[in-house]
């Protein structure tokens, strides 16, 4: 099934708790961006930067803050944070296919099972032993959930997802194809020849309204649950080693990599490519920056970077023989510091 959306201008205000400046009736069937918007699209503005495009934007309407309603060219929705507005309007237009409550004949789904009558469970699902199901959730092609696996209500699981024995998710999780929930964390202990593996005793905790981007890796703990709490959103190939914490509406950019026992605080962020060494704890309300390295624990709120911003590759060559040289600078300094100063005598 798929969607087939209309609505009124004067609905959309209504839905999304928006006040309305112009045509009611104006029928909207679609989003699209202030630059190549048409007839009968909704637009948004929510970057400063593109507002002298309002005037020539030919969409039906566009989500604006109350300052920028005169400057638009046909209606407008006035919003407070327009971006947020924005995101809820794509819901209304979602066209992802509607999947039907129905077991394709050839899933395996072992008789201790526990699924909702509304689910949906795609071609050559593999379920396995006491695993429970919740309403409405939609278990694409390919996917596997090992024993003992709890899903909420209303989750998506996409082709191909892997979620381990033991691991509980709660209601209106997203996870995207080709992501690995609960595979064993990277843990050896080294006799002096060889790596012996730690058995991974723990599981791993997934709360309400989680999204995981595509071929993303938790591991599951050693002894206790990797815990990923409410609202967080992991992006794309993202690696979180075992027994790590992640705090509420957290977000982790694409390419990250998490090393074992790092927690992490409510409301951060990790930025694309990122990385923390094990054994750390992150502040609540930290950002950190692109391609940084958290080499330490961080206890305060705020913005943090590390890395070399880019440059012509002879002057990178050159900065990077001044790097070398840093060491003997900061000796001959310190040797420098402890001359007597001449000039004062």
């Amino acid at each position: 099934m798929v969607h087939n959306k209309r609505f009124t201008l004067g609905e959309i205000a209504t839905l999304l708790n928006l006040q309305l400046v112009g045509d009611g009736q104006c029928i909207i069937s679609s989003l699209g961006t202030l630059e190549n918007a048409v007839a009968g699209q909704l637009s948004f503005l929510s970057n400063p930067s593109y507002a002298r495009q309002l005037k020539a934007c030919n969409a039906s309407a566009v989500i604006v803050e109350a300052k920028y309603a005169a400057s638009c060219k046909y209606n407008a929705l006035i919003s407070k944070t327009p971006y947020v507005s924005f995101a809820e309007a794509t819901a209304l237009f979602d066209d992802a296919p509607i999947r039907e409550a129905s077991v394709h004949p050839s899933a395996s789904i072992h008789e201790t099972a526990d699924l909702a009558d509304s689910v949906y469970i795609g071609p050559n699902v593999v379920i396995e032993a006491n695993v429970k199901i919740g309403e409405t959730c939609s278990i694409g092609s390919g996917c596997f959930l090992g024993e003992n696996v709890e899903l909420g209500s209303n989750c998506d699981l996409h082709s191909n997802v892997s979620i381990y024995h033991r691991v509980t998710i709660g209601d209106n999780a997203i996870i995207h194809s080709g992501s690995v929930i609960g595979a064993d964390g990277f843990g050896f202990a080294f006799d002096g020849e060889k790596s012996v593996k730690i058995r991974q005793l723990g599981g791993v905790d997934i709360g309400n309204d989680v999204e995981i981007g595509t071929c993303s890796s938790i591991d599951r703990g050693a002894l206790e649950d990797t815990v990923i709490s409410d609202g967080v959103k992991i992006d794309n190939q993202v690696q979180i080693g075992h027994n790590c914490k992640i705090g509420e509406n957290s977000i982790i950019c694409g390419c990250t990599g998490i090393a074992g026992s790092v927690t992490i605080g409510k409301h951060c962020v990790m930025g694309g490519g990122s990385g923390a060494v094990g054994h750390i704890s992150i502040a609540d309300k930290v950002h950190v920056s692109a391609r940084t390295l958290v080499s330490e624990s961080i206890s305060e709120p705020g913005v943090y970077s590390s890395g070399t911003w880019h440059m012509k590759t002879s002057e990178w060559k050159r900065s990077n023989i001044h790097f070398k040289q840093l060491d003997s600078i900061v000796k001959r300094l310190k040797k420098l510091e402890k001359k007597p100063d001449k000039s004062s005598n």
